[in-house]
C-alpha cells in the first residue's frame, strides 16, 4: 500500500459483454454491444440513482465527457439497491431527472455488475480501445486520474491505429414540456403562494394558492453559479428576516431568495465539494459544503441535511458562520450524542417546538435530534432493510424517504419517497401508518390548513390531499438489498484496500500518512477484532464464529499528489469510498477480502 515500486504487470483481461433485462436508454432503441464501441475508450459508470456519491460522480463525469467526445464513450450502468430503482421507469426517470447525456444500461438484477466483480457504488472500468480492462476505481475523487488515462490511451491507440474518432452513441430523448420538472421541495410562503424547487431545470417556480398556476421563474433555467442560476437545488425555508433559503445542491452551496425584490445572494458554500480534511467550521463563505439537500430553520440556526456526506450541520446568519452539527461522515445508523451519531443521506427536515425532525433516505429512517444534540432513530433499523409495513415503529418500514413534514398533532408525515406513499408517524403511539398510495416519488409536502400538498415529483406536480381522519392500511411487504452476500471463512480475515496512485502521482506524505481505514460491523460482535481507524490500508480482521451473517462497514480515503519535481505547488487528489459488504461466514471459504478504491492493470 504505497508508491515505492511500480505495480507489477498483469495479464490483459478481455471486458465481459454487456448485458441487462431492462434494456438501453439514450439510444435511440439500439442495443449496443462492446464490439460496436471498439475503437473508442469506453468508462463504465456502475450507479444507482439513490446514492449521492454517484450523483456526485455523474457530476465529476460531465466536463470528461466533453472534452474527449470524439474517443471517450461513457456508459451508465444502472445497478439498484432498492425495488423501486429496479423498475425500468424509475430509470427512465432518474436518467432525465440527473441529465445523464450518455447511453444507460439498466441491469435490474445486477448481471453486469456481477460479471465485472463490482462491490460498491460508485464504481468505474476503464476499458481500452481493443476491448480490455485496463483500470477500476471505486468511489468518488477519480475523475483526474481517469483523463489522464484517456490522454494516454488516445496516444497510445493512436499511434498503433486502434483509434476510432467520431460521434459517440448517445441520442437525445425528446423533451417532454411540463410546468414542472421533477421538482424537489417546497415551501408555503407568507402569502399563500408556493415556492417549489424544479430541480432539473435549474430554477425556483412560484405557484399562485392553486398549486398549479405559475406566477414567476427564478433562474435562467440553465445551470451554473451565477446571480441568476441554480444547480439542481432542493431544500427550501424561510428565514424570520422573510428571505429564503435555499440548498442549491449541486452547486454545493446555500443561496437566500428575496421573494419582495427576487434578490438571489450565496451565503454559504465555495461551489467546491466539501472533502476528507476540508474545514467543518468558519466564515460560510469561505468553507466548502457537499450536496445540501435540505434545510430547516431550528433553535436560532438554519439546519443542514448535508447528504453529501451524512451529516447535519448547521449555518448562522447573524455571525455568517457554518459548522457541523451532527454526524461522523460515516455512513449508517447510529443513534445517540451529535458527535457520535452515524447518518446516511439526510434528506428531509421539519422542525418543532423540542425536536428536528430527520429523513434519512439511505437507511429508510425516520430520526430526530432534540435540543440537547442527542440523535433518536424513530422508525428504521439500517441500510439494508426496507419496505412497506405498518404497525409499531419497532418493526415498521419505510423506503427511501426524502422528506418529512411536521403535523398539527405532532405527529409527522412522511414521504416515503420509493414507496410512493405518505407515511405518518405519531410519537404519542409509536405506531406508523399510511395516509396515501399511488403517489408517484413523493419528496416533500407543505400543511395548507386541513390539507397537505405533496410534491409527486416523478409525476411532476404538487397534489393537494385532505388529512384522513383514519389513514390508510396496506399490505405489509419487506425487503432487504438484493447484493449477494460475499462468502469467507470465520476467524481470521485479512482485508486489503487496493490503491495504486494514478499515473504521474504518488501519495501524499508531507504532512503525515496520506490513506485512512475505517471499520466497523452490523452487528458489532461480527468483528472480536480490527474495528476502529488506522491509517494502514490493510488490516487483519477477527470475525466470529458464532454470528453466521452481518455488515461489514469499510471506510477508505487516499490523497495522491501530482509527482513533478518541478512544482512547487503540485495538484492533489482525494480519493475516497464506503463500502457495505454483506457477508456470510462459511467454512472453507476465503479468508481475505480485496477491495479496489483505485487499481491500474495497464
Amino acid at each position: 500500500m504505497n508508491d515505492a515500486a511500480p505495480a507489477p504487470r498483469r495479464a490483459r483481461v478481455r471486458a465481459p459483454e454487456l448485458i441487462g433485462k431492462g434494456g438501453w436508454l439514450n439510444t435511440g432503441g439500439k442495443e449496443l454491444t462492446l464490439a460496436d464501441l471498439r475503437g473508442r475508450i469506453v468508462v463504465l459508470d456502475f450507479w444507482t440513482f439513490c446514492c449521492v456519491n454517484c450523483l456526485h460522480v455523474l457530476d465529476e463525469l460531465r466536463e470528461l465527457e466533453r472534452k474527449h467526445a470524439d474517443t471517450l464513450v461513457i456508459i451508465g450502468v444502472h445497478s439498484p439497491k432498492f425495488v423501486h430503482e429496479a423498475e425500468h421507469a424509475a430509470v427512465v426517470d432518474a436518467v432525465e431527472r440527473y441529465e445523464v447525456h450518455h447511453p444507460v444500461l439498466d441491469d435490474p438484477e445486477l448481471a453486469t455488475w456481477k460479471q465485472y466483480a463490482v462491490r460498491a457504488w460508485p464504481t468505474l472500468v476503464v476499458i481500452d480501445p481493443e476491448g480490455y480492462v485496463v483500470a477500476q476505481h471505486a468511489g468518488e475523487g477519480h475523475a483526474h486520474a481517469i483523463g489522464k488515462l484517456v490522454e494516454e490511451l488516445e496516444a497510445e491507440h493512436e499511434a498503433k491505429g486502434t483509434l476510432r474518432r467520431g460521434d459517440g452513441p448517445y441520442v437525445a430523448p425528446e423533451p417532454v414540456a411540463t410546468d414542472l420538472r421533477f421538482p424537489g421541495k417546497a415551501l408555503l410562503l407568507p402569502g399563500g403562494n408556493f415556492l417549489v424547487s424544479d430541480s432539473t431545470r435549474h430554477q425556483l417556480v412560484e405557484l399562485a394558492a392553486d398549486g398549479e398556476t405559475v406566477v414567476r421563474r427564478i433562474g435562467s433555467g440553465e445551470r451554473g453559479f451565477g446571480a441568476r442560476e441554480f444547480s439542481e437545488p432542493q431544500g427550501l425555508a424561510l428565514l424570520p428576516d422573510g428571505r429564503v433559503i435555499v440548498a442549491d445542491t449541486v452547486n454545493h452551496a446555500l443561496r437566500t431568495y428575496d421573494v419582495e425584490t427576487g434578490a438571489v445572494e450565496t451565503v454559504a458554500g465555495t461551489g467546491r465539494q466539501w472533502w476528507q480534511g476540508s474545514p467543518t467550521s468558519g466564515p460560510a463563505l469561505e468553507v466548502d459544503l457537499s450536496s445540501p439537500w435540505d434545510v430547516a430553520w431550528f433553535d436560532g440556526l438554519v439546519w443542514i441535511a448535508m447528504a453529501g456526506v451524512h451529516q447535519l450541520w448547521t449555518y448562522d446568519p447573524a455571525n455568517g458562520t457554518v459548522e457541523v452539527a451532527a454526524g461522523t461522515t460515516n455512513e449508517g445508523l447510529v443513534d445517540g450524542p451529535a458527535a457520535e451519531a452515524w447518518f446516511a443521506q439526510p434528506s428531509g427536515l421539519a422542525a418543532t417546538e423540542d425536536r428536528l425532525w430527520i429523513a434519512d433516505s439511505e437507511t429508510s429512517a425516520l430520526r430526530w435530534i432534540d435540543r440537547e444534540r442527542v440523535v433518536h432513530t424513530a422508525v428504521g433499523t439500517g441500510l439494508f432493510d426496507f419496505g412497506h409495513r405498518d404497525g409499531a415503529a419497532e418493526q415498521a418500514l419505510l423506503q427511501h424517504p426524502l422528506g418529512v413534514t411536521a403535523l398539527p398533532d405532532g405527529s409527522v408525515a412522511v414521504s416515503d419517497t420509493y414507496n410512493h406513499a405518505l407515511r405518518r408517524y405519531d410519537p404519542a403511539t409509536g405506531e406508523v401508518t399510511t395516509l396515501a398510495t399511488d403517489l408517484r416519488e413523493p419528496s416533500d409536502a407543505v400543511l395548507v390548513g386541513e390539507d397537505i400538498v405533496v410534491v409527486e415529483s416523478a409525476r411532476h406536480r404538487l397534489t393537494r390531499l385532505r388529512l384522513p381522519d383514519e389513514a390508510v392500511r396496506v399490505e405489509a411487504v419487506a425487503h432487504r438489498t438484493q447484493r449477494a452476500a460475499t462468502e469467507v471463512a470465520p476467524g481470521k480475515l485479512r482485508l486489503d484496500v487496493v490503491f495504486q496512485a494514478p499515473t504521474g502521482q504518488k501519495l501524499d506524505t508531507r504532512y503525515g500518512p496520506s490513506t485512512r481505514l475505517l471499520v466497523s460491523a452490523t452487528p458489532p460482535e461480527l468483528l472480536l477484532s480490527g474495528e476502529g481507524a488506522g491509517t494502514d490500508l490493510a488490516r487483519e480482521l477477527e470475525l466470529n464464529p458464532a454470528v453466521t451473517e452481518g455488515v461489514l462497514h469499510v471506510s477508505a480515503m487516499a490523497a495522491s499528489c501530482d509527482d513533478d519535481p518541478a512544482n512547487e505547488y503540485p495538484a492533489c487528489h482525494v480519493h475516497q469510498q464506503d463500502w457495505g459488504v454483506p457477508l456470510r461466514l462459511t467454512e472453507g471459504a476465503t479468508d481475505r477480502l480485496p477491495l479496489v478504491l483505485a487499481g491500474m492493470d495497464a
